[in-house]
């Protein structure tokens, strides 16, 4: 698994890229990849709450 900072990097990153897209073809190319970004993010947070439970 990557840092957790990166990840938010990158959703950052492909959200800023969405807003300021020439189409909605890249708009939606990016919107895409904050939403994979985001759940990697959450995937990351799981697993660190059940480790903390254990």
């Amino acid at each position: 698994m990557l840092d957790v900072n990166y990840l938010l990097h990158r959703q950052q990153m492909s959200l800023l890229r969405a807003a300021i897209a020439d189409s909605p073809e890249s708009r939606a190319a990016h919107e895409g990849l904050a939403r994979e970004y985001t759940a990697k993010v959450r995937a990351y947070r799981q697993l660190n709450r059940q480790a903390a439970a254990a």
